[in-house]
């Protein structure tokens, strides 16, 4: 495999002399600092109080430590993955282990994992191949089970099972056979089953025992499919709190009382969504909920949390995230995120109303030469707020060179807050703007309808119109703006180049369809339930016109309008965006003889999960952006090397992929 030598012609190597209006004087700050392990993070509080637990490295991986909570600097590791990293941890309920999950090589087939804290015995709770975990239920009151799906028997749906968190004994509970989701309450009972609709929508029904109703409860329909959804139960089971966008725009926090079935509003706000809630440990019930616009803010209900809140709002340390919190609570971990400085997180004590640091995220970029953050509303040409954010370059004066830097999904949004990917391009010397286009969650229901059918489209006219704000704005120049991104900011970057050819210098795709058709085709089989709703907002790969709409959508049909440099990125065990749809538009682009460059990393998936690829995509990136914007680069030096990239370029790939195809067929 091709590691630390990039083909002859690829001018991705030289490195062009800073024409940006940015001081010069600005230090590089290194990719490893930005792109490497953190030094800690994930932490958590114990339910008891007792421990601390966070991600931290071992032996260059990401692990899971713990630490007793009074003397957090005594921290031992309790797990030793050698290459995956662990990216997700929680506790059980009794405080006796943590539990994680993890996948081989980006395959998202994630099994879960318990390790015990007195002994470090470690235990495979899932020891299934080929299937991915649900957590359905915790409980304050039960300590040694939880509620799991696993979609072992059939992959499209998860089955019900009861799991001892001390034996790891599995009982199934409910076969499942159709069904997109469960809700469970405190006694781990099942209350709720959601179904999909045929319009894209849900249907919930009343669960009894393991009996499912079958006139449904709660009629969800399209318009409000990503805004409306269940949060959970009260401990006591008799109040239900939901997101809820029915009969309005923005999703408001509901209150249900089950008995009744009566509704009440409890937190709402006319810009944003209520994106989430601050809920008593011990009762289950709302004590404050949070709303982002262009900012996060805790809004507090009633008494119990005000002073608290406005403690922490005080410190001036930031925007501010609560994250775990005792079943006591009396302590919470708090992270603290000032945007132009590493975040931090603190243990805060309720009763004496203090804060003390446990880590800082990434202690090495302190004093590092970050910058700020501008959230900014952009207008679209039919007059729709885009809520976008914007990060220049330290001491520039007049236009730099841009990057407009694309979030995924597209079901998914920008936010305030350090970003690594704004920081590290804005040291490069470009401004960065994120941009928040119509489809985006988070705006209410409106703003997510008005993508429906859009790709490629009002989606894409969106990006263009950030762009012609941001020149019209001074920030850049026309000629001088390069689109990045992944996932859906993949495809976004393909249609920059294809739909719009003559708009963005470069591009920078990473793990991004080029063909919708297969990309709908190729999705993972647990995505049944989900397939209805991407058919309504996508196309409808089962009707002529949906196939027609679907090829008109696909930058993979217009290959040969690419005249601007791309740089294509793909993990090769990518199960959301299958390898095939970097392989055949880069196939396409050898074919006409387009020049592009590939880097493939054989163990990963839907992004880059181990620091060392990512130093290594991004060393290619940051030199590729180079001589295309006139921005600044650290050396490749040995990233490449020390990563599994293959990079390949056109003549090169397609005879490789023919021999590929060759050796199948001889099979």
């Amino acid at each position: 495999m091709m590691k630390a030598v990039l083909a002859a012609g690829a001018a991705l190597i030289a490195i062009q002399p800073v024409t940006a209006a940015m001081d010069s004087s600005v230090p590089l700050i290194e990719r490893a600092k930005l792109f490497g392990n953190p030094t800690r993070t994930g932490g958590k509080l114990s339910p008891d109080g007792k421990w601390i637990s966070f991600i931290a490295p071992r032996d260059g991986v990401l692990n899971v430590w713990v630490a007793p909570a009074d003397t957090p600097d005594q921290a031992r590791p309790l797990t030793a993955e050698k290459g995956r990293p662990i990216r997700q941890s929680f506790w059980a309920p009794d405080s006796r282990s943590i539990l994680y999950v993890n996948d081989k090589g980006g395959d998202e087939n994630f099994l879960l994992y318990g390790v015990d804290i007195a002994s470090g015995a470690q235990k495979t709770l899932t020891p299934f191949e080929k299937t991915r975990v649900q957590v359905i239920g915790t409980s304050e009151t039960i300590k040694d089970r939880i509620l799991i799906g696993v979609n072992n028997r059939d992959p499209r749906w998860h089955d019900v099972y009861s799991l001892n968190l001390n034996s790891g004994a599995l009982t199934k509970v409910l076969q499942n056979d159709g069904y997109a989701g469960f809700v469970a309450d405190d006694a781990l009972n099942l209350r709720l089953a959601a179904k999909a609709r045929d319009d894209g929508g849900s249907d919930y029904f009343k669960v009894d025992g393991t009996t499912i109703g079958t006139t449904p409860v709660a009629q969800i329909g399209l318009e409000d499919s990503l805004t409306t959804s269940p949060l959970g139960f009260t401990t006591d089971g008799q109040t239900l709190y939901w997101t809820d966008s029915r009969g309005r725009d923005t999703a408001a926090l509901v209150a249900q009382d089950v008995a009744s079935g009566k509704t009440t509003i409890v937190g709402q706000s006319a810009k944003a969504d209520v994106d989430g809630g601050l809920f008593n440990p011990r009762t289950g019930r709302l004590e404050a909920y949070s709303v982002d616009y262009l900012t996060n803010d805790y809004v507090p209900v009633g008494e119990a949390v005000k002073a608290d809140l406005a403690f922490l709002k005080a410190q001036n340390k930031g925007e501010f995230t609560i994250g775990s919190r005792t079943n006591a609570d009396d302590k919470w971990l708090v992270t603290f995120d000032q945007v132009s400085a590493p975040v931090a997180t603190y243990v805060y004590d309720r009763k004496a109303k203090s804060l003390k640091q446990l880590y800082v995220s990434r202690p090495e970029l302190i004093g590092a030469p970050l910058v700020a953050m501008r959230p900014v509303e952009i207008a679209a040409r039919d007059g729709l707020t885009l809520p976008s954010y914007l990060t220049v370059p330290k001491g520039a004066t007049g236009p730099v060179p841009m990057v407009l830097f694309v979030h995924g999904g597209p079901w998914a949004r920008d936010g305030y807050g350090y970003n690594s990917y704004h920081q590290w391009l804005a040291n490069r010397g470009y401004a960065v703007l994120s941009v928040n286009y119509r489809g985006s969650t988070g705006f209410g229901k409106k703003f997510v309808s008005a993508g429906d059918l859009q790709w490629g489209r009002k989606m894409h006219d969106d990006l263009i119109d950030a762009v012609d704000w941001a020149v019209k704005q001074g920030v850049t120049t026309k000629d001088k703006v390069a689109i990045m991104g992944g996932s859906y900011g993949g495809y976004a970057t393909l249609a920059g180049l294809t739909f719009t050819p003559d708009t963005f210098a470069c591009g920078v795709d990473i793990v991004g369809p080029s063909n919708l058709f297969t990309l709908l085709k190729t999705i993972p089989p647990y995505w049944e339930a989900g397939k209805q709703q991407f058919y309504k907002r996508m196309g409808d790969p089962t009707t002529e016109d949906g196939r027609t709409l679907l090829k008109e959508r696909s930058p993979l049909t217009y290959v040969e309008r690419i005249k601007k440099p791309l740089l294509i990125g793909q993990g090769a065990n990518d199960p959301r965006v299958n390898v095939a749809e970097s392989d055949q538009i880069m196939a396409a682009m050898a074919a006409k003889n387009i020049p592009v460059t590939y880097v493939l990393f054989p163990d990963e998936g839907h992004g880059f999960a181990r620091p060392v690829n990512s130093i290594a995509f991004n060393a290619v990136a940051e030199n590729f952006l180079a001589p295309c914007l006139g921005g600044r680069a650290e050396p490749v030096g040995g990233a490449l090397a020390a990563s599994t990239a293959q990079v390949k370029h056109g003549a090169q790939f397609v005879e490789g992929l023919d021999a590929t195809r060759a050796a199948a067929a001889g099979q």
